[in-house]
């Protein structure tokens, strides 16, 4: 767990872990500890909307209105809204006529009761995963609505005894050291060799270790190439489909949620965890629907109706689960209303595509940073880490220019164009523009397709943050 956290000695001292990945509860617990050890609630304003962000020529101030009523004003103005907030709702036709209980992932209840019912949940990515993974086991009729498989690997789930996370307390330096130099934030090291130069017994002892071993290190700790080499990410998913088939019974239900022809691209959608998942799917309260052969027509009152040209079928629902993700990446954002210096909008700025410098800033945007942002490593790093190095540049940032006297330090248009056409220059080299997912933006109608994350890993970026950081290179000055 420690590569999952902030490195603040003050806050993980006082803190053992119980799980290797914690649960809700848990975390809720962590947070609070987090609190009570940097008091960060006594300067938050909860249930606070940002509702328009603009800058203040005269003032040299950003303005920021929000649903209460409160106006607040700050030099400077860091955008930390995370990638997934902004929640999604596919538009069906009679959606509006459905007359029983409609949850969204992003608001799920507290309790959901369930028994009894006829649930169907729509959607299967990490959401649709640990609710599928868990509504399975309650008394219900459970109907998946599926288009596109989840790509789902084994957590490993184990009780960490509190002397083992007292003990690991001492390794932490060195974990959180290889995260800063890692790729992607994780403390493991890629091998750099190709999977098409292993042997195929080579390759099967490295996935069996590897997938033994839980977490993302089936994907982190293994061969380089298989997210920029189709047969080598073939390799991968012939692997994978193997050991999820050889946990169910259900032949149909085998064949779409882990069809031994390759039906994605392994890694270019976001990768989940599970812990009795396929399990779960494959038990008899629970059905599995295609929506790929047999696509949503549309809801009325008691439920959903899927068909094709030959065919339709009503499925009698008492409650439906949209675990349909986010606007993710620029949602959250652009919805805080941001107008430049020139009182443009951003989301006017960005309808040719996203412009940022390093991730980080926007032109004409004085004093306006980013943290979790789009053009950064972002949602393909370790958050924790990734997050603390991002903010480490922007302090470092603010103390310089207040060494120098600066009243201002924005991005210039051609650095960030540049930046951008690194970004999507990086991004060909890799499998990831091949397939439709929200790294490319491509899960919300009408928005933009374009590589939303920086892929060439966290090392180069950083590198080329602490190089532009040096001179100010990339950015206007104003004392």
């Amino acid at each position: 767990m420690p590569s999952y956290q902030f490195n603040i000695p003050a806050v993980y001292k006082g803190w053992n872990w119980s799980e290797r990945f914690p649960g809700d509860e848990e975390l809720r617990r962590y947070f609070k500890h987090v609190d009570n050890v940097l008091g960060l609630s006594e300067d938050t304003f909860f249930k606070t909307i940002v509702t328009r962000v603009q800058w203040d020529n005269t003032s040299r101030r950003w303005i920021v209105h929000t649903d209460t009523g409160l106006i607040a004003s700050c030099k400077y103005l860091v955008a930390a809204t995370g990638s997934s907030y902004k929640k999604h709702y596919p538009q069906f036709n009679g959606f509006e006529k459905y007359s029983g209980q409609l949850v969204h992932s992003a608001d799920y209840p507290e309790s959901l009761d369930v028994q009894g019912k006829r649930v169907g949940v729509i959607g299967n990515g990490a959401s649709g995963l640990q609710i599928v993974q868990n509504l399975a086991k309650e008394n219900c009729e459970l109907k998946v609505f599926i288009r596109t498989p989840c790509f789902a690997i084994p957590m490993k789930q184990r009780i960490i005894p509190p002397e083992e996370s007292e003990m690991m307390k001492g390794y932490y330096d060195g974990i959180f050291d290889r995260c800063y130099k890692s790729t992607a934030g994780f403390p493991h090291n890629t091998i750099l060799q190709s999977a098409l130069q292993a042997s195929p017994k080579e390759r099967k002892e490295l996935f069996d270790e590897l997938w033994a071993r839980g977490g993302y290190s089936f994907l982190v700790s293994n061969y380089y190439d298989f997210l920029l080499n189709e047969e080598a990410n073939a390799i991968f998913y012939d692997y994978w489909a193997q050991q999820v088939r050889a946990r169910m019974t259900d032949e149909t239900k085998m064949d779409i949620v882990a069809p031994l022809k390759q039906h994605m691209l392994v890694g270019t959608k976001r990768p989940s965890l599970e812990q009795d998942y396929y399990d779960m799917v494959d038990r008899p309260n629970v059905t599995v629907h295609n929506l790929k052969k047999s696509p949503i027509i549309e809801f009325d009152s008691t439920g959903i109706l899927t068909g094709n040209d030959e065919t339709t079928e009503h499925h009698d629902l008492d409650i439906v689960i949209f675990a349909t993700g986010y606007d993710a990446v620029t949602g959250s954002i652009l919805d805080l209303g941001i107008s430049d210096k020139n009182q443009v909008p951003l989301a006017e700025k960005w309808k040719e595509g996203t412009l940022t410098y390093l991730g980080i800033m926007v032109p004409d945007a004085p004093n306006l940073f980013m943290v979790y942002g789009p053009q950064a490593p972002t949602s393909l790093a370790n958050g924790p880490p990734f997050i603390e190095m991002e903010v480490d540049w922007i302090c470092k940032a603010i103390q310089k220019m207040q060494e120098e006297g600066l009243e201002s330090v924005e991005a210039t248009t051609k650095a960030a164009q540049e930046w951008k056409d690194h970004v999507y220059a990086v991004s060909q080299y890799t499998l990831y523009p091949k397939t439709d997912s929200w790294y490319m933006g491509s899960n919300i109608p009408g928005k933009r397709r374009e590589p939303l994350i920086y892929l060439g890993g966290m090392q180069n970026w950083w590198q080329k943050c602490t190089s532009a950081l040096e001179g100010w290179e990339g950015f206007q000055t104003l004392s």
